[in-house]
């Protein structure tokens, strides 16, 4: 085996979902820019040998309420901005043949996909739209529950009109979804609506960010018979890096400060909302990196998150494992990833755990490939006169 490092470097490595687009929108940051807090740049990909980024398109569905296809196109603006400013060194994906084209350029691939089906506003038209200016899979919800999907955020909030999972309209959006060559997104959504959802597809499904239940008993993950449905549907879960869905001990030590954090999210909010404004996600994050620096406890460790790769490995099949990091999503990664630019050490500890160099190249990219591969060949088949 050849050392880890030139092994990574080597390597085509895709991960399915970061936040950074309301970094263009809201704060006027560039994707050259130093990071600034953040966990992704054009030089940290470069240095983790980041190939292709799915760029979350996710609208915070109270600060946008009635607004949400404005915003949606606003960030996908964002990122056509970035596409813009940086014609050399990245570019726009919408196929798998772009992936691969873009890294053997040594180019950066940003592709898009959208957080929340809130965003189409119960409209199949806007779908289309959105698949159209390049949106290549959408999570059905994000942490709240919409008019045709339940979510798992919101399942025990008597104020919300839930669906028991997928509404006939639901149903109709992942048929929509795999006629366009959308890869159908099932991070958020409830348990429910997963088994409905892979009751309707034609097509792989994707867990854009999610980890195993097993291991750290969160709602936003997946459970053992889930991962396996998931491989026999020939789709591919992506491990989040989120230090509360990959490590109890973390979770408990983070939750227990909530009360000392509400004040402070209050008040940072309070200039916004008193001009009438949504509150960027810039500042709770602002807020909770400062706190984490007057108040830190011990990070979650790497091993935490080289577990959950692990067992979705072990449980689902090697096949249907990949990166699904979430950067930029929320403050603090796991202890010794501090931004893209550490993605080598997660292929230095699975190579150490016996992972061979064959089985880390689908991990890293190749499964991922091959489902959006699927999706895309399944969605032309059904064209077919």
């Amino acid at each position: 085996m050849q050392d880890p490092a030139k092994f990574h470097a080597s390597t085509l490595v895709i991960d399915t979902h970061a936040d950074t687009p309301q970094r263009f929108v809201d704060e006027g940051w560039n994707f050259s820019d130093p990071l600034g807090g953040g966990m992704l740049n054009l030089e940290s990909a470069r240095r983790g040998n980041l190939s292709a980024e799915f760029l979350a398109i996710w609208v915070e569905p109270t600060q946008w309420r009635g607004r949400y296809a404005f915003r949606t196109l606003q960030l996908i603006d964002g990122v056509y901005e970035q596409l813009r400013k940086h014609p050399t060194t990245m570019r726009l994906g919408l196929t798998p043949a772009d992936i691969v084209q873009a890294h053997q350029d040594c180019v950066f691939c940003a592709l898009l996909g959208i957080e929340g089906g809130h965003s189409i506003e119960a409209d199949l038209g806007l779908l289309r739209v959105y698949h159209r200016l390049g949106v290549r899979y959408m999570t059905l919800t994000w942490s709240n529950s919409n008019e045709w999907a339940d979510s798992s955020g919101d399942l025990n909030d008597p104020r919300v009109q839930h669906h028991d999972g997928l509404t006939r309209f639901g149903r109709s959006v992942i048929r929509e979804m795999n006629s366009l060559g959308m890869m159908v997104d099932v991070s958020h959504v409830s348990d429910k609506t997963f088994w409905d959802v892979l009751q309707t597809t034609h097509a792989p499904i994707i867990a854009s960010h999610s980890s195993a239940r097993a291991l750290t008993d969160s709602a936003r993950n997946l459970t053992d018979e889930q991962l396996r449905a998931v491989a026999t549907n020939n789709g591919v879960v992506m491990v989040n890096f989120y230090p509360s869905f990959i490590d109890d001990n973390w979770r408990t030590a983070w939750s227990a400060t909530q009360p000392q954090r509400e004040p402070l999210y209050a008040a940072a909010a309070a200039p916004y909302l008193e001009r009438g404004e949504p509150v960027p996600y810039a500042v709770p994050l602002a807020v909770d990196r400062e706190f984490y620096a007057q108040h830190p406890i011990p990070l979650a460790p790497l091993e935490s998150l080289i577990d959950h790769f692990d067992h979705v490995a072990q449980v689902a099949g090697i096949d249907h494992v990949g990166i699904g990091s979430d950067f930029d999503g929320f403050a603090l990664l796991p202890a010794e990833i501090a931004s893209a630019a550490d993605l080598p050490k997660i292929t230095a500890a699975l190579l150490q755990r016996g992972y061979t160099e064959e089985q880390m190249k689908k991990l890293l990219g190749g499964n991922l490939l091959r489902v959006f591969a699927d999706v895309q060949a399944a969605a032309e088949k059904e064209q077919e006169p």
